[in-house]
Parts: structure tokens; C-alpha cells; sequence
């Protein structure tokens, strides 16, 4: 059959010469399927990389899925790209790349690796889409990003799986509905971002999306890609920050996907020590092929420039820095200079963050990495890795710990609640109860809570209200906000019922005004990352299990005083800053949280009594399982 597939060479020299070299980052532009007009025909241009292919033809709902009459070209500077343009072809047509290697005589029918949009899975063609989204959100990057989205604002994140956050009957919402209810349920709550967990396409529903099939097509389970905009562009009209999970660290074995792609490893490594990962069955990208590098970047830089994300939240950073990470001696080859570090990893991460930085102005980077792996959060031309933030997962292991332990015994692990401030400041960190910490049997975040029903919540409340007065960052997961009992279930709505209850309706309340005095009060967010932000009163309370410390911003400070205990503390003396009244701007014990309301006292003033090094303190009653937050009035 005479080919339709005409030469067209749309991929210049120095294109393929940057591709090459790892620093080809808007790939999107040249590699998938774009309609176009060439010498007056209308038709889409095709190209794919496939460099041990001996023959690829394109495939679909045009030709019956039979490749005969639309073959590409090789290009003939052995750079491994195949293109061509098909006249008469255009948006909505479904297609696969048909590849045939010599090399085990197969055929393989591949999704392409920089379609815009995909079939609903499970089915697995790619659709030719063109973006016909008009973006009202002039106001939010020219001006609102800058302003909440720095590194110095504050962030209080809700992160969300958007499938189960609510449901009509068994359906999920879709992006135009979460545009509506989503948007306003995160302004109402006072989160200054939402963060969803992986959009990219992927066909195991069970994975959340962490394994992705496709790199640049958001998951058509809720709606097309126009309408994943307007979600991302209902929340900057909000005035909230939009962050995304992704997931470069590894993909899944799809036959349909990026797997042996053209019968050898292009997009995985060919070494299984370094291309296999045990924990989740996956393949890991070839780090050290530069065209792959080229691939990953330009996916962050697509989500960046053509959905106006804010931030992206680098799933996984771990398992890419560590030759050895869950593999056992005999499992893992050292590095040039006979360690584990994955040198390549790094330099992928390195590049990744100054690309990023260097061109989306006041985006945020963040690492999901669980190690004390040195200087995530330092500047990649000191030798750090570049990020912006990163998840403090020792404060959360510790923390939760800590709470989960019967009061009684709290005495015994005071180190456990307060260690984390003695590296508080090493990172820009980010304190995370994310889903990870309401799944595979873990329960939710109150089943952990010790005590009867009143004290799992008043502990619950504790442990907010602790959070948000910490320094760093704060996230929490859909469904901590309200108490929710059950584990979450991705394949369930959140239990929004439990509302009705007047201690989960309290939990809400509690983190609402957390939310508020968070960005309102700048002793509590201005230096989230300075030990200058910070200074104890008082850690050593073992004994009655109480710690006490100051926030501060240049002009301003707050006193934040804990009670781990379920017994009233009365006449409790705490050194304070300086001789003054002292008002409560906020209480975890108050009656609207649900708490006892045991002091209903608004304004303290100082007695002139030496507490903790200080000259003046105040005497005052804790609440069972409470916090106070403090400000001292002006004069």
C-alpha cells in the first residue's frame, strides 16, 4: 500500500542536539501528535522515539488500526526519532504507535509517551487533543503567585485525592464540579494550597496514580484536559495555590506503555539493580540516559506551563538517591567511589530544580524524601539538590508516636515530642499527616489517639494545634480536617456525615482558626525556617509532660504553652518575654472544639516571679490535653 505519511522534518539539528544532550525540556513540543497545516494540507505531524526500532507506523481509529500506509521516517542522524506528517488526520482521532524490532521480531503497539490525552482506562489509546482553554488567571501569575506562593509565605496545604473526596452516589466528581465545591470547601477552610495527588494517567486505580503510564495527559476519569484547567484555574481565582503530585522515580510494566518500548530498555535502566524496584514491582528511569532526563523535565515544565501549576511534590526522592534503597548486600553495585549514593539520581535532580527555578518564577519544588540525605533543601550550585521544601518525616513518625502512647507514659518519651527542633532548621521543611499515614491498616489519624472518646479528640486537637505552632510548613490530608474515624479508602467518598457530630464538627472549627492564625498571626509563619523564629521556654517538663516556647517574627511573637496530659495543671507558672497582659488568641480546650471550656480566662498579666530564666512569668491553669496561644497586648 502506497504510504499517506509524508517526510517532514519538524525536529531541527539543534533540537535533536539538545535532546541529546539532557537539556531539551519542552519535548512536548516536537515529540506526540500535533495538528498542523504543511505546503496547505491540514493533518497531524508524528514523532516518536524509538531508536531500536526497525520500522514504526502509526496506528488507529482512522486506518482500523492497521499501520499499512502511515509509516514514519527514521531520521538520518541516528538520533532515534521517527516522524512524519499525515495528511487529513485531526483532533479526537485515537492512535498507537505500531514499533517492529528485528531484534526479537515483535510487534509492539505502544500509547504514545507525549500524548495530551488518553482513552478512559482501561482502555489505552492516545487521542489527538488540542487545548482550547482561555486561562482567567492573569491576576494570580502576575501578582497572587508571587505573593503566596514564595518561599517565605505560608503554606497550609490540604492534600486530596480527587476521586474520593466527595462522591455523587458511587460516581467521583468530576474536575468541573470539583471546580465548585472543592474550590470553595478548601477558601472556606482557610488552606492557602490544595495539593492533589497524581493526575497523570495511569491504569491501575488502586496505585492513587503513582503509577503513571503517561507523562503529559492528565487522567481522563474526571473530565478532559480543558476541564483539569479549570479546576486549576477556579483556585487561582480563589486566591489558592495549586501543588501536584509527580512521580519520576519510577513507572509500572503496562504492556501498552513505556515498558520495553521498542524491544530494548529506552525509558528504564537495562542494569534490574538499577532499573527494577522491589517494593512496588515498577521500573526506575535510566537516570544516566540524557534523553530520558530531557523526557522528565519537559513533563514538570508541561505541567508548569500549560496548567499553571504552582508547585510540584517530588514523589518517592529516596528511592532515586540510593543504589541500595530496600535492596539487600548482594542486590546493588557501588558507585565510582564505592557508595550507595546514585550519582546520576542526583545530577537528574540537580538539573531538574535549576531548569525549574530558573524559568517558572515563584513556583515551589518539594521532596518527598524520608532520609537525612544531606542538603535537599540547599542551592544546587552549593552542592544541594535544589529543592525548595521537603517533608519533615521524622517529625511526623516521632509525633505520632509520641501521641499514640497512653498519657501515663508520655512522661518517659518527653524526648520524642521535642527532638525535632534539634534540626528543625537543617531543611525547609514541610510537616506532613499526608495519606500515607490513613492507609494499609494504619487506621485514621484519631483511631490513634489514645483515651475515650473525649480524649482521642482533645488529643486530636493537640496534636493540630501543636503542628501549626511548630516551625515549618503544614499539610494535612482530606478527612483529618473533620475526624474522620475510618482508614481512608480511595474507592469510597469521605465520611462527610460525621459532621453531624458536635467533637467532629469542633475538629473542623479547630482547624479553620488554625488555618486563619496561621497566616494572620507572622510570628507563626515569617520564619518558618529560621532558628531566629524559635526559642524554647521550657522542653524539659517531663515530668508533667508540658512544653512551652516562643514564636517570633521580626515585630511580633506568640507563646505556645502544651499540656500531653489529660490532668488540669492549676497554678502552672510559666516564664514569659517581657511584664505585660497577656491575651489568648487561642485555646484547644474551648467549648466550640468541643473541649471542656475549663478556662474561660481571655487576658493573663504577668506577676513578677522568676519561672524558666525569666524575670516575670504568668500562673495560670492548663486544660486536660491542650494548647493555649498567647500574645502579649501593646501598650
Amino acid at each position: 500500500m502506497e504510504n499517506k505519511t509524508k517526510v517532514h522534518n519538524y525536529f531541527t539539528d539543534f533540537d535533536v542536539n539538545l535532546f541529546r544532550a539532557g537539556k531539551h525540556f519542552k519535548l512536548y513540543e516536537k515529540f506526540g501528535a500535533h495538528p498542523m497545516e504543511v505546503d496547505g494540507e491540514k493533518g497531524v505531524y508524528f514523532a516518536v522515539y524509538a531508536p531500536s526500532a526497525d520500522r514504526v507506523r502509526v496506528v488507529g481509529s482512522f486506518n482500523g488500526w492497521i499501520g499499512e500506509g502511515y509509516d514514519l521516517y527514521v531520521r538520518w542522524d541516528s538520533s532515534g526519532i521517527w516522524e512524519g506528517f499525515a495528511p487529513g488526520l485531526g483532533e479526537g482521532e485515537m492512535y498507537k504507535f505500531e514499533i517492529f524490532s528485528t531484534k526479537d521480531g515483535r510487534i509492539r503497539h505502544k500509547a504514545d509517551p507525549y500524548a495530551f490525552k488518553t482513552e478512559l482506562m482501561p482502555k489505552s489509546a492516545s487521542i489527538i487533543w488540542t487545548s482550547k482553554h482561555k486561562w482567567k488567571d492573569k491576576k494570580w501569575m502576575t501578582k497572587g503567585r508571587a505573593e503566596k506562593n514564595q518561599h517565605e509565605s505560608p503554606f497550609a496545604v490540604y492534600e486530596v485525592h480527587l476521586g474520593s473526596w466527595k462522591k455523587n452516589g458511587t460516581d467521583s466528581l468530576s474536575y468541573k464540579e470539583l471546580g465548585k465545591d472543592l474550590v470553595d470547601y478548601v477558601k472556606e477552610m482557610g488552606f492557602t494550597h490544595v495539593e492533589m495527588m497524581p493526575i497523570t494517567e495511569h491504569p491501575y486505580y488502586p496505585s492513587w496514580g503513582y503509577l503513571s503510564t503517561s507523562y503529559f495527559a492528565p487522567t481522563s476519569r474526571y473530565g478532559d484536559p480543558d476541564e483539569l484547567k479549570f479546576l486549576v484555574d477556579s483556585f487561582h481565582k480563589a486566591g489558592i495555590g495549586v501543588l501536584v503530585d509527580w512521580v519520576p522515580a519510577h513507572f509500572p510494566n503496562d504492556e501498552f506503555a513505556l515498558a520495553d518500548f521498542d524491544g530494548s530498555c529506552v525509558y528504564e535502566h537495562f542494569d534490574r539493580q538499577k532499573g527494577f524496584h522491589p517494593d512496588w514491582n515498577s521500573l526506575i528511569f535510566n537516570f544516566e540516559r540524557n534523553e530520558i532526563r530531557s523526557f522528565l523535565i519537559s513533563s514538570a515544565f508541561y505541567w508548569f506551563e500549560h496548567f499553571h501549576f504552582d508547585g510540584l511534590r517530588v514523589d518517592a526522592v529516596s528511592s532515586m538517591l540510593y543504589l541500595d534503597y530496600s535492596r539487600d548486600e548482594g542486590q546493588w553495585s557501588p558507585n565510582i567511589f564505592g557508595g550507595n549514593e546514585y550519582l546520576a539520581a542526583k545530577d537528574f535532580l540537580r538539573d531538574l530544580n535549576i531548569a525549574i527555578y530558573g524559568t517558572f518564577p515563584n513556583v515551589q519544588m518539594i521532596a518527598e524524601e524520608s532520609t537525612a540525605f544531606p542538603g535537599v533543601t540547599k542551592p544546587a550550585h552549593t552542592g544541594g539538590l535544589g529543592f525548595g521544601k521537603k517533608w519533615m518525616m521524622g517529625w511526623m513518625n516521632d509525633t505520632l508516636e509520641y501521641f499514640s502512647r497512653d498519657p501515663i507514659y508520655r512522661k518517659y518519651h518527653h524526648n520524642e515530642i521535642s527532638f525535632s527542633m534539634t534540626y528543625a532548621f537543617t531543611e525547609n521543611f514541610m510537616l506532613p499527616l499526608s495519606h500515607d499515614e490513613v492507609v494499609h491498616g494504619k487506621g485514621s489519624i484519631i483511631s490513634r489517639m489514645p483515651g475515650d472518646d473525649w480524649q482521642q479528640f482533645a488529643n486530636l486537637r493537640l496534636l493540630y494545634s501543636y503542628m501549626y505552632t511548630h516551625p515549618g510548613d503544614k499539610l494535612l490530608f482530606m478527612g483529618n480536617e473533620i475526624g474522620q474515624r475510618s482508614e481512608w479508602n480511595f474507592n469510597e467518598s469521605l465520611e462527610w456525615f460525621v459532621l453531624d457530630y458536635t467533637l467532629h464538627k469542633g475538629i473542623q472549627q479547630l482547624v479553620k482558626d488554625l488555618n486563619q492564625l496561621y497566616v494572620e498571626e507572622s510570628a507563626l509563619n515569617e520564619k518558618n525556617f529560621s532558628p531566629d523564629g524559635f526559642e524554647w521556654i521550657s522542653y524539659d517538663d517531663h515530668q508533667n509532660s508540658v512544653l512551652s516556647y516562643v514564636r517570633k517574627s521580626e515585630d511580633e511573637s506568640v507563646l505556645v504553652i502544651c499540656n500531653f496530659t489529660p490532668n488540669v495543671l492549676h497554678g502552672y507558672k510559666i516564664g514569659v518575654p517581657g511584664k505585660g497582659k497577656y491575651k489568648v488568641l487561642l485555646n484547644t480546650d474551648s467549648v466550640k472544639y468541643g473541649g471542656s471550656g475549663s478556662s474561660k480566662k481571655r487576658v493573663y498579666s504577668t506577676i513578677a516571679e522568676k519561672s524558666h530564666g525569666r524575670e516575670y512569668s504568668l500562673e495560670m491553669s492548663l486544660a486536660p490535653l491542650g494548647t493555649v496561644i498567647l500574645k502579649k497586648e501593646k501598650k
